[in-house]
Formats: C-alpha cells, structure tokens, sequence
C-alpha cells in the first residue's frame, strides 16, 4: 500500500521540473495521476511512462488560465478516475524582469493570469470535487521570492506572494469540511525554467554558482526535494496541517 492509494491527483504544470517530480512520486505511492499540461508530447510521455510502470495516469491538456479548459479537464478527470482527492496548483510561469517603470501592464497580466488566476480557476472547480469526496488536499506551489521579494522581479514577487496568502483565505474558508489548503515555498531548483534562465547568461558557469550561493547548503534544490514535500502535504501524515508555509529552500530564507 502505497500512502497515496485510492487517492485521485491532479497536478498543473506537470509535465516538467517540480511538476513531473511530483507526478512520479504520486503515481509510485498509489495515486491515480492526471498530468495536467499544456506540454502535450512531454505529458502524454510522462503518463505513458508511468502506466508503464504500473501505475495509473493519464494527461489533460490544460491552460490554467482559461476557466472553459480547467472545467473540461478537471470534468474528464472525474469521469476517468473519480472525484479529486489532491490538487497541486504547480503551474506557473517567471514572466518579464525588470523595474517597474521598464515593464508593461501586459507583462504584469501574463504572470498574474496563469500565477494567481491559474491557481483560482483550479481551486475553484476542485472543491465541489473534493466535497463529494469527502475532503482533500490543495498545495499550491509558491516560492521564497513570495516571502522576502526579490529586485527587478516584482509581477513574479507579487503573483507568488498573493498564492500564500490566497492558501491562507481558502484554509480558513474550508477548515470545516476537511479541505486543506497549504503552501509550498522553494528555492531555486534546477528545472527547465531555471536552466533557460542560467543559459542565457554570458557565462552560465557562474551564474549557476551564483544561485547556488544564495542558499547556505550550497546548492540549487532538485525536483524530486519538493515533490516529497508535496507527498507529506497529500497524504494523511499532514491531516492536521492547513495554511501553513512548508519551505524548502536549503536555508535561503534564513539568512
């Protein structure tokens, strides 16, 4: 038995990086996995994969963004696997950099539209899902830069920073009927959006040291240090844990 079985998952952005940690994790422990993306190759592999492993997924497609496409998905859910057990609230995106005065109102609506949006859409056509059930889970996937902020940064900082506190609302919302609702902050970890991003730099060696050196165990985190994280935060373990913070960020926020 694993600590998720009979449990249904779905998991936004779950087709790469923290998200397609999570999927394989929770498919190993018993869950039943949808890989919701809008990725469709890389999700419909990542399930394919899984299935080949024994365990039970399928992929959505799914535009956060877009309430008509979260009804759709999280309805086929339901019709393949049953009502939703775990929701991870995983997608999300890094947006323009800069100062304020340099970005545009679009750049400030690209981020927040599928950052804080994207987790409202969700949520919301989860929970009558979660209520047939019986209860249920939601994390939502913040970040650090949601807690201290961080310069040149400030749609991102803001979008991650409105999840924790819109986490903390809906725990309070749902406490009574056995929804709970908590965060994940991590620091930087080595996914997609993260390699792009050091990619870019004239040198990438040393940006990459450089991020590292924000965190005092010296190293960027991998997927799979959330993932576990998100599997405590699904499971039973955690039955008396709502609107809390959960931060891995390999000291960065201790400093």
């Amino acid at each position: 038995m694993g600590r998720l079985s009979g449990k249904v998952a779905v998991v936004t952005g779950g087709a790469l990086g923290i998200g397609r940690a999570v999927c394989t994790l929770f498919a190993r422990e018993g869950a039943k996995v949808a890989v919701a993306d809008l990725l469709e190759e890389e999700g419909r592999g990542l399930a394919e994969g899984i299935r080949a492993s024994g365990g039970e997924a399928v992929f959505v497609r799914l535009d956060v963004g877009v309430e008509d496409d979260v009804k759709a998905a999280f309805d086929e859910v339901r019709m393949t696997f049953g009502p939703i057990d775990v929701l991870v609230n995983n997608a999300g995106v890094s947006g323009a950099r800069g100062p304020v005065h340099e970005l545009t109102g679009a750049d400030w609506d690209r981020v927040m539209k599928v950052n804080v949006m994207g987790v409202f859409n969700c949520t919301r056509h989860a929970v009558p899902q979660m209520r047939e059930a019986g209860g249920g889970s939601v994390i939502n996937i913040a970040s650090v830069l949601g807690v201290v902020g961080g310069a040149n940064n400030t749609p991102y900082v803001a979008s991650k920073a409105a999840v924790r506190l819109m986490t903390k609302s809906d725990a309070l919302t749902y406490a009574g009927e056995g929804i709970r609702f908590n965060t994940i902050d991590p620091g930087f970890i080595w996914t997609p959006l993260i390699e792009r991003y050091v990619n870019s730099t004239p040198d990438p060696e040393a940006a990459r040291e450089a991020l590292e050196r924000l965190h005092p165990m010296g190293r960027l985190g991998e997927p799979e240090d959330v993932a576990y994280g998100a599997l405590y935060l699904a499971g039973d373990e955690s039955r008396f844990m709502t609107g809390s913070d959960l931060v891995i960020d390999g000291g960065y926020t201790a400093a």
